[in-house]
């Protein structure tokens, strides 16, 4: 399971603009957390807090756990409202998840048996196109990672979300194409070697 963020709030008495506007002049943003089979909460978050958050990014494809005076909430964002002029975050709704509830998450590549693959003792460069992949899941089975195993790969080898064994019941969100994830290339002492001998393959056959 990933480790979830912690976000932490507070709950709001009052609703409708003049109790949001109360909370943006003491230095909130204003929210709410709806769904999973309860009632709606207003909540109030430190404007810093959910700044903060924002900058680590994938802040509308990550769980969160909104902490409302200590009540754990878990949740993913549906929305942040913002300022059209500043840009500031003015409001954030979120909705509240259940074990069973499917959501798409970014979530992190690991490469495993390095030592294992030719390429890369052949001096090959692993280069990763994603170091991440969006996928859906269950709320309440949340992966920690996905794994790539470079064993047995090779200088030139491309490999795809095809290559990786993905849990029961994780689908990724781009079903129309075998996306790359990474590929080995050849180091550049070699590359240029390559070059070279393609070159004079050339002017060998304009010469014939």
């Amino acid at each position: 399971m990933a480790e979830t963020p912690v976000l932490e709030a507070a709950a709001r008495a009052g609703v409708g603009k003049g109790a949001a506007r109360t909370a943006r002049r003491e230095g909130y943003v204003p929210g709410v957390i709806y769904g999973g089979g309860e009632a709606p909460q207003t909540i109030n978050i430190a404007y810093n807090t959910l700044i903060k958050q924002l900058k680590a990014g994938r802040f509308l494809s990550t769980l969160l756990n909104v902490r409302v005076d200590g009540t754990d909430n878990n949740v993913i964002c549906r929305g942040v409202q913002r300022d059209v002029v500043k840009d500031k975050p003015t409001h954030v709704d979120f909705l509240r998840l259940t074990e069973k509830s499917r959501i798409s998450l970014y979530i992190p590549v690991e490469f495993i048996n390095r030592e294992l693959s030719p390429g890369l003792k052949r001096g090959g460069v692993l280069t990763v196109v994603r170091n991440e992949v969006e996928l859906m899941v269950t709320a309440g089975e949340i992966p920690e990672k996905i794994v790539l195993d470079l064993a047995g790969t090779n200088i030139n080898d491309t490999l795809h979300i095809s290559n990786v064994e993905l849990p029961a019941g994780v689908h990724p969100t781009i079903t129309d194409r075998d996306f790359v994830i990474a590929n080995i290339q050849a180091p550049s002492g070699l590359r240029s070697e390559e070059d070279e001998a393609g070159a004079e393959g050339a002017e060998e056959g304009e010469a014939g």
